[in-house]
């Protein structure tokens, strides 16, 4: 990237290592320096709580509206009853409405920590594409929307090819999917004078055919942006951890286990999310992620306190990080772990140890558990377990009983009275 964007958004964004592709840098910062710009990112409904996956995405919807700019948080309650093929191997399991707006509300609670809603020149309004989508005469949109595609580039975007490349099934109501996030771009053009759509490099093609549908229908060059594939020094897909995805909202996800996700990140990675998901500035980001040693453990935890601070309030920021250092620094017994509660029926006469493991969340089966066990990486109380047969009983957990998974991985078992 040649230009240097002027604007403060844009500005932002290329300090923090948010771009990967804009349509014309230099026409959106000229754009952005004139003033206040309405830009939106789409999201899809498929369950009560978005992953840290889509984090990038919301930090920039955060950074437009602080400086100065109007985000949209596009709720796809239309859309979602299709399902965007792209990165999918599969059709996307169909959603029922009351779904979908259960799932629009799970979702809203974590946009509110990061977003402010209203009706003030910055501030977000609240939009859903079923406002739209759902009133569409199929005729109509043929004629009018679909007569400016071909079947001919659409074969051609990634999140087609791809799936036909891999010789895996494309439905036609999938294929669809792109004129819908097309028409999306065009009615928010339309209804709130939203000239830029932003999305994660996946949605590329799918954005700029939205661009492109404007500077046909409406002759206005609306502008494309795009952040890069966010993924761990590791080379694990960001927003997945063993266990499965991390999400954003409380009751999906701990703020304990939230919190410990970012203290275990990589080193090589620690400038680079302080960077793209904190406000800490960005001379300060490069600073902290130079550190070696222990050092690079402190601003380990910098990282994990500022991104649960933002994504989950300074208070349960606060309560994990006390609950990390109890357990990792002191040996004791957070009361902030993830925890097991057992009733005395599910006891009964004893429980398994490898049940324990497993319904606790710290192995993924019975025999991940048991191998956890012989290769000495399980513990109860912090000591060490060797026995696979061993049963767990009411007077065993006459306390909170502590499980740890090798050394950062860690949960509580209670009875329940």
């Amino acid at each position: 990237m040649t230009y240097q964007p002027k604007s403060d958004f844009l500005h932002t964004l290329t300090q923090r290592g948010f771009i990967a592709d804009c349509t014309d840098l230099q026409d959106l910062d000229e754009r952005c320096l004139k003033g206040p710009i309405t830009g939106y990112i789409g999201f899809d409904l498929t369950a009560t709580s978005l992953h840290i996956g889509n984090l990038v995405q919301i930090m920039l919807l955060r950074w437009l509206q602080k400086t100065g700019h109007r985000p949209i948080t596009l709720m796809g309650g239309g859309t979602t009853k299709v399902g965007d093929p792209s990165g999918k191997d599969e059709m996307r399991k169909i959603l029922t409405v009351d779904q979908i707006n259960a799932n629009a509300d799970g979702i809203r609670t974590v946009f509110a920590r990061y977003i402010s809603y209203g009706d003030g020149p910055t501030d977000s309004p609240l939009v859903n594409n079923a406002e739209w989508l759902d009133k569409l005469n199929y005729i109509e949109f043929l004629r009018d929307i679909g007569k400016h595609f071909t079947i001919n580039r659409m074969l051609a975007f990634e999140s087609v090819k791809s799936r036909l490349d891999r010789e895996q099934p494309l439905s036609f109501i999938e294929f669809n999917y792109i004129l819908l996030q097309s028409y999306d771009y065009l009615e928010l053009y339309r209804r709130y004078g939203c000239t830029l759509q932003m999305g994660g490099s996946d949605q590329w093609g799918n954005i700029v055919s939205g661009a492109d549908l404007i500077r046909r229908v409406e002759g206005f060059a609306a502008s494309a942006l795009t952040t890069p594939l966010v993924t761990r020094a590791d080379g694990k897909k960001m927003g997945k951890s063993a266990d499965g995805a991390v999400w954003l909202n409380e009751d999906a996800m701990s703020s304990y286990a939230f919190w410990q996700w970012w203290r275990n990140v990589p080193d090589a990675d620690v400038a680079k999310f302080l960077k793209m998901f904190t406000e800490l500035p960005v001379d300060d980001c490069v600073r902290l992620g130079a550190l070696g040693g222990q050092e690079i453990n402190e601003a380990k935890i910098i990282l994990a306190d500022e991104v649960t601070a933002l994504c989950r309030g300074t208070e349960a920021a606060a309560t994990a990080n006390a609950t990390a250092r109890e357990v990792f620094e002191k040996g004791g017994v957070g009361d902030d772990l993830p925890t097991l509660t057992l009733t005395r029926a599910e006891l009964g006469a004893g429980i398994s140890i490898v049940q324990l493991i497993t319904r606790a969340g710290l192995a993924g089966s019975g025999k991940e558990a048991k191998r956890l066990i012989a290769e000495g990486g399980a513990r109860m109380n912090d000591a060490a377990l060797g026995d696979a047969g061993l049963l767990v009983g009411a007077s065993d957990l006459a306390q909170p009983m502590k499980l740890s998974a090798g050394k950062k991985r860690h949960a509580l078992v209670v009875l329940e009275g």
